[in-house]
């Protein structure tokens, strides 16, 4: 039995996302560059609720969950940081051009990890600067990320929902189009199951 081994679907889509996605990692870099350059600042846009401070150092993972032990946690997220980067980048390669969101939600992830990871490679922590409330439960309800945060959270959510809802290969398809898909695919199996089914 041969393996059939998927070809790379590398066009004019994905062209577009790895540009967008070159983008938001620069766009991430450099407000980290400037976040350190003009420290200290802060700026209140919503008192407690929304407040942009420099100065925000992240030892753990996204909105500073896990942290307190960065000499054991840094090592485990550098790792798993690279090895779900190189998964994603072969996913992003591999997927059909049809799959807009998940390309879309793929170049996300891809940018905002490797945006946390050069952080996290050259100072063993990530650089936040943007508040947001987050934990009515702490003294401090406030929780600092950064742009690399938002791209992995946004690229998540868009890739739920369309696995969920709206691609052919969705959980519970909501569009018309997702529902023509999967019907489509069960004419196609129930023929392919009829012709294996030997003539009595």
């Amino acid at each position: 039995m041969k393996i059939k081994i998927p070809k790379p679907q590398f066009g004019k889509k994905s062209i577009i996302f790895t540009v967008m996605a070159a983008f938001l990692l620069f766009a991430d870099l450099i407000s980290k560059y400037l976040e350190e350059k003009f420290h200290p600042w802060k700026l209140t846009i919503l008192p407690g609720v929304v407040e942009l401070q420099s100065g925000h150092r992240n030892d753990g993972v996204a909105f500073g969950l896990f942290g307190g032990n960065p000499e054991v946690a840094q090592p485990l997220f550098i790792a798993f940081t690279l090895i779900l980067t190189v998964a994603l980048i072969a996913a992003f390669i591999m997927l059909p051009e049809k799959f807009t969101l998940l390309k879309l939600a793929c170049a996300m992830i891809i940018s905002g990890a490797i945006g946390n990871l050069v952080d996290r490679i050259m100072f063993s922590y990530v650089r936040d600067w943007f508040g947001l409330w987050m934990n009515p439960f702490s003294k401090d309800p406030i929780a600092y990320c950064n742009f690399a945060d938002f791209w992995v959270v946004i690229g998540t959510v868009i890739a739920v929902i369309d696995l969920m809802f709206l691609n052919e290969m969705a959980v519970v398809p909501l569009t018309e189009k997702a529902k023509a898909a999967q019907q489509k695919q069960k004419e196609k199996n129930a023929e392919k199951s009829d012709a294996q089914t030997p003539d009595e």
